[in-house]
């Protein structure tokens, strides 16, 4: 009997370890917040859909919301802080435009400490930079030609970059070795410029073609064309069967841009954005040039460097970059790292009078916390989302995307995000061709988010009957392409019908 009892008790414990461990093996990654209301069923779909294997291993962060309420319908891990990526951006633009407003607009301005006599200027000539991202040759060009409709041929003095409306620390501190050569992962600076109407400031784009015969150099051109970056062209053009193995790089800490690899005869061109190093020096460069095609001349030597304007000088051009609202398209569309850095500095100097990371991260932590996310919580190194340390739970990302509803600025911060499956590249941005065909398709407005082992989806959604949902979803530690995670979850929402 005695023994009967023991293998009864025995086969109990095992039972009983057994049910212990199977939830956790056949449940990886379920919630049940909502589980016993209206939303059960979606609940149950998006716990079928994390059981995906290119899980194994990750942690997925999902978090829903009503957007009417701000009820959590769904949540999972959403309290884990995990790295974002891009959706950081979230919070910077939230936090852009709280603090400076819709109607912001970066400024440039060109000073004198002299005087206009004739057609002469006594004096030094200052290019004074405040941060804006989107100066383009053509505007250095308006410069240079308004300069000479003022009468001014000839300048007597120095030519003088002023970047000091910003710190002089031109990257984020977690910003690797590999990043900080490409548009990406450029140098912020006050006084920079862009190559085109992406306006990835402080970045210049390089075009590699094939030359005329096998054994000849490639062709290289430069986007804007500058004497600020070198070339050096190591590549060769091959026979047209031959394989294309260019790679186009930087060498840090130098503007020395090294081409190599092989490029077939009548092959594709390659082409790359690269950063170039000290920005400043590349923004006065284009105006000197800018200067010299419209005929303004140097009387006597001079020297063009970096300096601070005096502030008794008199400023003779102003020019203004379009609105934040306007800003915000190819910022968050196109999900422009450049941006976010500049805008974290922009709001420092303005609110706080300085030009740093510190000052701006602290502001954008400031309306975070007013906009119901628990800053307790999250860790903030950039505005961009490149850092790795930048850490916040998805259910404060879906609380930031609830409280800035209720902001004034509200619909030029919904038009700024990504819509899901439109064509049109400043419309769909970087959803352009996710979840073609789906009912998240025109529906889905969200922030995407990439780094290494990081993926990332944080929007808003209308259900099939007409209720719209605040959505979070971080992945992180994958190693496996998990955006169709991201899209199924998107598409279960907006598929989804209470009856």
């Amino acid at each position: 009997m005695a023994r009967s009892k023991f293998f009864k008790w025995t086969a109990f414990l095992i039972l009983t370890g057994l049910l212990a461990i199977l939830p956790m093996h056949f449940s990886k990654h379920e919630a049940t917040v909502g589980a016993d209301d209206e939303y059960a069923s979606l609940v149950n779909e998006i716990n079928q859909i994390l059981q995906d294997e290119r899980l194994d291993g990750a942690l997925a962060g999902v978090s829903i919301r009503e957007a009417d309420s701000g009820e959590k319908i769904y949540d999972h891990i959403g309290t884990t802080r995990l790295v974002p990526a891009s959706n950081m951006k979230l919070f910077t633009a939230a936090a852009a435009f709280e603090t400076l407003g819709e109607d912001y607009r970066f400024t440039t301005e060109v000073h004198t400490d002299g005087t206009v006599k004739g057609k002469m200027l006594h004096g030094n000539l200052y290019l004074k930079g405040k941060g804006d991202p989107t100066l383009l040759q053509e505007d250095f060009e308006q410069f240079a030609l308004a300069l000479k409709s003022q009468g001014i041929k000839k300048i007597k003095g120095d030519l003088i970059g002023d970047d000091t409306w910003y710190d002089d620390v031109r990257l984020s501190e977690d910003i690797t070795w590999q990043d900080e050569v490409y548009y990406y992962g450029a140098q912020v600076s006050a006084l920079t410029a862009s190559p085109n109407e992406d306006y990835d400031a402080g970045s210049v784009i390089v075009e590699v073609n094939p030359g005329d015969l096998a054994g000849a150099e490639p062709k290289v051109s430069l986007t804007p064309q500058t004497d600020y970056v070198t070339i050096v062209n190591h590549a060769k053009t091959v026979a047209a069967e031959q394989p294309k193995t260019v790679s186009i790089s930087r060498e840090h800490g130098t503007n020395q841009i090294v081409i190599e690899g092989n490029i077939p005869v009548e092959g594709s061109r390659t082409r790359e954005w690269i950063a170039v190093d000290e920005p400043s020096g590349y923004a006065l460069d284009l105006f000197e040039n800018a200067l010299i095609a419209q005929g303004i001349e140097w009387a006597g030597k001079h020297s063009v460097t970096m300096g601070e304007t005096p502030a008794d000088s008199t400023l003779l051009l102003e020019h203004e970059s379009m609105t934040l609202s306007e800003f915000s398209i190819p910022f968050m569309k196109l999900s422009n790292n450049g941006h976010g850095e500049v805008l974290t500095k922009e709001m420092g100097r303005v609110v706080q009078g300085t030009g740093s990371w510190e000052a701006g991260l602290e502001v954008m932590e400031n309306v975070a916390g007013e906009l119901g996310v628990n800053t307790e919580t999250i860790l903030l190194r950039d505005g961009s989302g490149m850092s790795h340390v930048n850490l916040i739970p998805v259910n404060e990302v879906s609380q930031l995307l609830f409280g800035a509803q209720n902001k004034s600025w509200f619909d030029s911060y919904l038009n700024a995000l990504p819509v899901a499956g439109a064509p049109e590249r400043f419309v769909g941005g970087t959803l352009r061709n996710r979840m073609k065909e789906t009912a998240a398709q025109q529906n889905v407005k969200a922030k995407t988010g990439t780094l290494t082992a990081v993926s990332a989806l944080s929007g808003y959604a209308t259900t099939k009957d007409g209720k719209p949902l605040i959505f979070s979803i971080i992945i992180n530690n994958d190693l496996s392409t998990v955006t169709p995670i991201e899209d199924a979850i998107a598409t279960a929402i907006a598929e989804w019908d209470a009856e």
